[in-house]
């Protein structure tokens, strides 16, 4: 059902609580040490390394990376990142195992899999990396080669995510990413010939000169090719704060109502095709962990989006890569110069963070029960909180304009969204937000 001013209320994605542009300048500097000093071997952790580099810059991409001129220059960044690498390790005295690793950019592959085995091999030696542990990486199908791929395998990849966002020409011409489907199928092929079988892809709606029937077409294509997860996310167009977005045509952009359009068109479509609605966005077969960790309950969400991974420390690592440890969060400095003075100086390259308090925690917990699993009891978040659930009746008020328009029920301490309010489990989860409305205008919109 397509409300207005529900589908484009300007919220967090609530990758984490509170969201990071409410991260203050030189906290997470002073406190990281501490929190990495405190961190004990009875608790799990993830490790996320950002890659900041493409051989092309996308016009609707949103992440932190450039185009790297010269082999040289991602040698040296390589080089600063081992260095982070050794001297995060060297705070955390008795770390506890690691069960997952996540390369995400940018474009990981753009380093050679001579520098890829080199990182790999310093974080086994940094970090104690278990044997089953989920290895991902995020790869553009266009500049992957056989030799990367070879390399992957035999570090122990276990993962791969492919940007696909929309199979049609004309939308990939828009956007500036030309990619054949049938590359797209090669490599996949590639990979699991490789025994990289476990397969993402991301699509995307909301791109400009974009239809339903080119989202309906996109999802059809990567269910064809088999991948096991499909994410499928709404462009935001925020070309203020992401300057090559401004060669995106806005005159071609999809309205309000035609995004929702879409966006229910690649449920319909997935769903039909046999994948798993899981959360807002995510999409998996039904024997992938995710889909079974959603079925038992145990599914999380991160910074790389809704995940089955159990730790809740994460340690990140290269320029604007946010960590996530039981006091608070820490981001690098985001651009790589910054980042590569301050560990070429011996020193931790964190810029901005937010140390966090015990109600912090509670209302992280609800909103992520939300976000996961559309409803959420309140009383019993609380309990495992050792506290009272009357802390989190300001959201009731902030709750009735969606109980009125049929989106959400409140039955006691219970919350949940209704069918019609499938799309609008962000805006439910935004009423436990009570530090929103000041950051209203510096949100991506809800659907």
């Amino acid at each position: 059902m397509f409300l207005h001013r529900h589908a484009t209320a300007a919220l967090p994605r609530y990758t984490s609580y509170p969201p990071a542009n409410r991260f203050k300048d030189g906290e997470g500097r002073e406190l990281y040490p501490w929190w990495l000093d405190g961190l004990t071997r009875a608790e799990p952790l993830s490790l996320y390394i950002h890659v900041p580099f493409c051989a092309q810059l996308c016009w609707y991409c949103g992440c932190h990376t450039s185009v790297a001129n010269d082999s040289a220059r991602i040698d040296r960044f390589v080089g600063h990142l081992l260095k982070e690498i050794l001297l995060v390790s060297s705070r955390v005295h008795e770390p506890g195992e690691v069960c997952s690793i996540h390369f995400g950019g940018g474009t990981p592959t753009m380093m050679s899999p001579q520098a890829m085995a080199r990182v790999m091999s310093t974080l086994r030696d940094a970090f104690p990396v278990r044997g089953d542990a989920e290895i991902a990486m995020e790869i553009d199908p266009r500049t992957l080669d056989d030799a990367h791929v070879e390399t992957m395998a035999t570090l122990g990849v276990t993962r791969a995510s492919l940007g696909v966002q929309d199979v049609d020409p004309d939308v990939q011409r828009a956007i500036n990413r030309i990619q054949p489907t049938e590359l797209v199928a090669d490599r996949i092929a590639t990979l699991r010939a490789a025994g990289i079988r476990s397969i993402n892809a991301d699509l995307m709606y909301g791109l400009p000169g974009q239809t339903v029937d080119h989202v309906h077409r996109s999802a059809d294509a990567v269910s064809a090719l088999g991948v096991d997860r499909v994410a499928v996310f709404g462009y935001a167009h925020v070309p203020w704060f992401k300057k090559n977005q401004a060669a995106i045509d806005e005159t071609l952009l999809p309205g309000a109502r035609e995004r929702f359009e879409q966006a229910e068109a690649a449920e319909e479509r997935l769903v039909a095709d046999g994948y798993a609605a899981i959360g807002i966005d995510h999409f998996a077969l039904p024997q992938d962990s995710l889909a079974v960790a959603a079925r038992e309950g145990r599914l999380r969400r991160n910074f790389q989006g809704y995940t089955d991974d159990p730790a809740k420390t994460l340690l990140g690592f290269g320029p604007s890569s946010i960590s996530a440890l039981p006091g608070g969060y820490a981001q690098n400095a985001p651009h790589v110069k910054q980042w590569s003075e301050a560990v070429a100086a011996g020193r931790l390259p964190v810029q901005r963070g937010l140390g966090i308090t015990w109600e912090d925690r509670l209302r992280r917990s609800v909103i992520e029960r939300l976000l996961c699993d559309g409803a959420v009891d309140l009383r019993a978040v609380a309990a495992r909180h050792d506290d009272e659930p009357t802390l989190l009746v300001d959201a009731f008020a902030r709750l009735a304009p969606l109980i009125r328009d049929g989106l959400a029920t409140v039955d006691g301490w219970q919350v949940a969204a209704t069918p019609a309010g499938r799309r609008y489990w962000r805006t439910i989860a935004a009423c436990f937000d009570p530090e929103l409305a000041p950051f209203t205008g510096r949100h991506s919109v809800a659907v």
